[in-house]
């Protein structure tokens, strides 16, 4: 038996039908608020730290493929795993190709001199010549 959607007192002969309108508005909203939540998810594989201030660095429009940070406690880590020199140095050396690979070293502000080149001399081992230093920009 087929389903009536409207009672057979109807004498205006109106159908029932469904709004467009609201709903392509909540599907706007549904998208912006998804699109708003993978933006903020961008950085959740990095160490907090607290990078230091320069004023005359160069905004990088590439994303290095390997980053490795430094903590205030001289933690290293890559991809939130804490790591030793020589496996940066052994990592690099499996995975990069030493004339296209580029490094972001991220030290925080309060870490020691040593560790920050114990790291770079860890990468330099591994045959890798493009490291940068990340810092933020005290004007933004």
């Amino acid at each position: 038996m087929p389903v009536q959607l409207h009672s057979p007192s109807d004498e205006e002969g109106d159908e029932a039908r469904i709004e467009i309108i609201p709903l392509i508005d909540i599907m706007f909203f549904l998208l912006a608020a998804f699109m708003l939540v993978s933006l903020s998810m961008t950085q959740l594989h990095r160490v907090p730290i607290a990078l230091p201030d320069a004023s005359t660095g160069i905004a990088e429009s590439k994303t290095p493929p390997f980053q490795i940070a430094v903590d205030a406690n001289g933690v290293t880590t890559w991809d939130s795993k804490i790591v030793t020199l020589s496996e940066i140095t052994a990592r690099l050396k499996a995975e990069a190709k030493p004339d296209e690979t580029r490094v972001l070293i991220a030290a925080d502000a309060e870490a020691r001199h040593k560790q920050v080149l114990g790291v770079l001399n860890a990468v330099r081992d591994a045959g890798i010549e493009k490291v940068s230093f990340e810092s933020k920009n005290p004007n933004p």
